[in-house]
């Protein structure tokens, strides 16, 4: 693989050979920064930590040079956090046993212009090499732009790409806005029950975010609680964990459909939902 950046790091914690590690990856997590990964596609990462023949992949995009920061790394300058950021990243993927860790290094500004199509062609390249089954990555109704900035160019990415060699699935996770709006039928639901000391270790590991100003630990493991206890109104929980994801397949498999069409559908599924509900009580 050629990359665009000579900053881009590939790094494999067991040692293999980089061809070798790319091979074996059958899930692959592809997100905007350093800890997305971690809280987006658990779910991937956890199908992957006992198995000796699933191997989760993951990609970081950009640099987190513009992250918030305070206590600690109050004064870290934007180099400092990014050489931080990278480091954590590293932690994380050993501590969550990843087949490989892609950091392709880009400036958040980069990765948000739409012009500029190295991040797509970079993407491109990986997708080839790793020939996953099953890829995470952001939702496109995400209310950060960066992360907009990745799907976009993840699922044009995966249309270059000759059928054959295209993902079966593709998740569109959970961050910055949650899912809970999509309707239950068009939601993928990720069972993550029973594994809070691994999810705990791994968002832990993102310590320049956490002691840096935002509690993204507990914040994701409160979704996740919320989403089981609040997916269905009668009955006990049938889980103690669950995140949502959209899913994306159709974007990836059918290159004719629009993005905007395919998101502001199910948007406009979710206002019928309440129209409907009100309408039955109030009438008209």
């Amino acid at each position: 693989m050629k990359f665009h950046l000579p900053s881009t790091e590939i790094f494999v914690p067991d040692g293999k050979p980089v061809a070798e590690a790319f091979a074996h990856i059958t899930h692959l997590g592809i997100g905007a920064h350093q800890d997305d990964l971690e809280f987006m596609a658990f779910h991937g990462i956890l199908q992957c930590f006992h198995s000796d023949t699933e191997w989760f992949g993951g990609v970081t995009c950009t640099n987190g040079s513009g992250s918030a920061r305070t206590g600690p790394y109050a004064n870290f300058t934007d180099a400092d956090m990014m050489a931080v950021r990278r480091e954590e990243q590293r932690q994380a993927a050993i501590v969550g046993r990843f087949g490989a860790m892609v950091q392709l290094d880009y400036s958040s500004e980069i990765a948000r212009d739409a012009t500029d199509t190295r991040l797509r062609e970079d993407l491109r390249a990986i997708l080839a090499a790793a020939q996953p089954r099953v890829v995470y990555t952001h939702n496109p109704a995400d209310k950060h732009e960066t992360h907009i900035a990745v799907v976009v160019p993840v699922i044009q990415a995966i249309r270059d790409l000759p059928r054959d060699k295209r993902p079966q699935a593709v998740h569109g996770c959970e961050v910055w806005r949650d899912l809970d709006w999509l309707g239950d039928a068009e939601k993928i639901v990720h069972d993550l029950s029973g594994n809070d000391s691994l999810a705990a270790a791994l968002n832990g590991i993102f310590d320049s975010q956490i002691a840096g100003g935002k509690r993204y630990d507990l914040a994701v493991m409160g979704r996740r609680r919320a989403n089981a206890t609040f997916f269905q109104s009668h009955g006990v929980d049938g889980s103690d964990a669950l995140a949502f994801a959209m899913d994306l397949t159709p974007l990836a498999h059918d290159d004719s459909l629009d993005i905007i069409a395919y998101v502001t559908g199910a948007i406009d599924r979710f206002r019928a939902d309440v129209v409907a509900k009100l309408q039955r009580r109030i009438g008209g």
